[in-house]
């Protein structure tokens, strides 16, 4: 996949950026040389290669530390909607901000 200029200006007006044509240019050479990375890696037979859970598992055996998954606080709703400028039901009332 190669960028042209027309599109690297259309990525740039998607993200807001004034670019002047030599930063267009190298933003374009950027873009590309990414783009080559990405279908190098992508052209890589993975097929039969497990995901690692951590980098680190490549290069020795590593045992996740995970806690378990076991209710730590419990949901006061009366605490937590006593300081709410405007509720209903338990739920915060907002300003309207879309018409």
């Amino acid at each position: 996949m190669s960028l042209s200029t027309e599109d690297v200006r259309r990525i740039a007006h998607l993200a807001r950026l004034a670019l002047r044509p030599a930063e267009e240019q190298a933003l374009q050479t950027q873009l590309n040389g990414f783009f080559a990375i990405v279908e190098r890696m992508s052209a890589v037979d993975t097929g039969g290669i497990e995901p690692l859970s951590t980098p680190l598992a490549a290069v020795s055996e590593v045992a996740l530390r995970l806690r378990d998954d076991v209710v730590s606080e419990v949901v006061d709703r009366e605490a937590n909607m006593a300081n709410a400028p405007s509720s209903a039901d338990g739920l915060f009332l907002v300003p309207k901000v879309i018409e």
